[in-house]
């Protein structure tokens, strides 16, 4: 269905923009929320994403149903980083700075968390932390990849997901405590 209706918007056909948008309007807004949390500013993302999707989409090759669907991910993970920069909200700490230590710690038990409540956590994560886990656990780009798109040393890249794996875990620990 998705190469039909991607050779229809090619030829200008406007509901069938409207159908590609109802189609993927809600898996595109939590890969925006992910990295935007501020609900105003998400919003704005995925309208420029959006944007993005359909302007690039006479020029899209379509290959499968996974590259098409991959390609409109990576638009929207594309906006958000734009938008952090462009907002100053991405703020790195440089390892050699922070002397941060790589400590194995225990991993939380997660089965119990909801992903809404998982999603909460992950969002109230400081700017720099959230992207960099967003990108490397749910992108599954390597540190390498993530300092080319952030601008930012490979190690400093490691150092901040290491550091919010770390203040994820206090956070789902102190969630446990709370519930006991």
């Amino acid at each position: 269905m998705s190469k039909k209706l991607v050779e229809r918007i090619q030829n200008h056909d406007q509901r069938a923009m409207s159908e590609l948008y109802q189609k993927y309007v809600d898996r595109l807004s939590s890969v925006c929320y992910r990295y935007v949390p501020s609900e105003d500013d998400a919003k704005d993302v995925l309208q420029n994403s959006f944007v993005k999707i359909f302007t690039s989409l006479p020029q899209f090759e379509y290959r499968s149903q996974p590259s098409f669907e991959g390609w409109m991910v990576r638009v929207v993970v594309n906006e958000a980083l734009h938008f952090l920069r462009e907002h100053k909200r991405l703020q790195f700490a440089d390892i050699q700075k922070t002397n941060v230590l790589p400590i194995e710690e225990e991993k939380p038990d997660v089965d119990w968390i909801s992903a809404d409540e998982l999603h909460h956590l992950i969002s109230q994560l400081p700017d720099g932390y959230r992207t960099v886990l967003n990108l490397y656990v749910f992108e599954n780009y390597p540190h390498k990849k993530i300092a080319e798109l952030l601008g930012i040393k490979e190690a400093s890249s490691a150092s901040q997901f290491h550091c919010a794996k770390r203040l994820l875990s206090k956070r789902i620990k102190e969630l446990m405590d709370k519930r006991r």
